[in-house]
């Protein structure tokens, strides 16, 4: 694993779109277009569950409308029919726009002006037209295989209480998320895992001894790298895991359907697994360290001495612990490369973080990738080693369920 540090300047993800687009070698349309999409929806301030089912309508509307054009692989249930000669650039334009004016609706003027521009680039005629047509086509019909995903779903979070005592008021994250239909899964709790260990085991007291050394603000047992990672992997959102998969889109001889059904396989993997993880989160409602290691006094295990002050180095999220969400994320998105990749040399795995300017990770395995996410989230004192194995594990089996099912032909 090599990190390197590189200037940068400090500019918002638009402006900084604009400055990498022509200096960011790219494979084709379909990347630049994976690269302004993560942009925008990162610019709009979408949270990270949202984002990414924002990315999953994007990547499979413009896969639908490459896939329509080149005829590459089976036609679905949400291909629409498109002549050879029409434009597939301005398709992939088209399904971009289409998709992210309906579902981010706050960037319309920066969504505008990239399609725009993508236009603007392309020879006005029939190929042009229908390829805007075909593009547009692909998201309405998306759109019409999604519209009851239920992601809108009232959220009635209950917390845990007893009349007239106080308990904290903010709200958790997406308690609703798991009465959304997934794209590949057959129910939300296909992968559910078993339960968090009891507070007794021993897998519980060297979880909680190790996050409570090294996991602590002011830990004294955390490296400066490992204090590095943990704040790089702090980050999110979808915009830190996609450049991890441009770095396989960007091999040298591969095709524009190919990319797009990778990022549309990505995307639906992620999609789902975040539908699975807070299935299992909302089911178990296991602790995060800070509660755990306040209350270690009460969890009747002799091993795991009570810190009455302790606090992790990174605040906690705002949903239950188990399973890990970046570990499943990285799991999905790991279980999708391998399916891709197969027997052939793994690329150097690159990318940034919003919340580590200018520092690059880069790793030359697809498991070193996923290590290093579990291992952050464990440094920033935010989630358990088991929590992390199992939801690493969870993410490989709903990325290799995907690679395997998605984007085919309905029975």
């Amino acid at each position: 694993m090599k990190h390197t540090r590189q200037f940068c300047w400090i500019v918002p993800p638009i402006a900084l779109a604009s400055l990498l687009w022509g200096s960011t070698a790219v494979a084709d349309v379909v990347t630049d277009w994976n690269f302004t999409a993560n942009d925008i929806i990162a610019a709009a301030g979408v949270p990270p569950p949202p984002a990414n089912r924002t990315l999953a309508m994007v990547q499979t509307a413009v896969y639908e409308a490459v896939n329509a054009i080149t005829k590459r692989y089976p036609a679905d249930r949400a291909t629409p029919s498109a002549a050879p000669d029409a434009s597939v650039a301005a398709a992939v334009a088209a399904a971009n726009r289409a998709v992210l004016s309906r579902l981010v609706p706050s960037q319309q003027a920066a969504i505008d002006k990239a399609y725009a521009t993508a236009l603007a680039a392309i020879a006005d005629g029939p190929a042009k037209t229908a390829g805007i047509a075909v593009g547009e086509q692909a998201a309405a019909a998306v759109f019409a295989w999604r519209a009851d995903d239920n992601a809108a779903a009232p959220e009635r979070y209950r917390p845990a209480t007893t009349a007239g005592v106080y308990v904290p008021t903010a709200m958790p994250a997406v308690p609703q998320w798991p009465q959304r239909k997934p794209w590949v899964m057959t129910s939300c709790d296909q992968f559910r895992p078993g339960p968090p260990p009891a507070l007794t085991s021993d897998i519980w007291t060297r979880d909680y001894n190790e996050i409570k050394a090294i996991g602590a603000k002011n830990s004294t047992t955390r490296t400066p790298a490992q204090t590095e990672t943990a704040r790089f992997w702090e980050a999110n959102g979808p915009i830190v895991y996609y450049p991890v998969v441009r770095s396989v889109a960007n091999l040298p001889g591969r095709e524009v359907t190919q990319n797009a059904r990778l990022f549309a396989l990505t995307a639906e993997a992620i999609d789902d697994a975040l539908i699975a993880v807070f299935d299992a989160k909302y089911q178990y409602n296991f602790w995060r360290p800070i509660t755990a290691i306040r209350n270690g006094d009460i969890d009747g295990n002799d091993s795991t001495e009570r810190d009455a002050g302790w606090l992790p180095f990174v605040d906690a999220p705002l949903h239950p612990e188990y399973p890990c969400a970046h570990c499943i994320v990285s799991g999905a998105v790991a279980g999708v490369l391998v399916a891709e990749i197969g027997a052939g040399p793994t690329p150097k795995l690159t990318t940034t973080s919003p919340t580590a300017p200018g520092i690059v990770h880069s790793w030359t395995s697809i498991d070193d990738f996923v290590v290093e996410v579990s291992n952050g989230r464990i440094w920033e004192g935010v989630h358990y080693r088991n929590s992390a194995e199992v939801g690493t594990a969870m993410g490989k089996k709903i990325g290799a369920l995907t690679a395997a099912n998605a984007l085919r032909p309905p029975n």
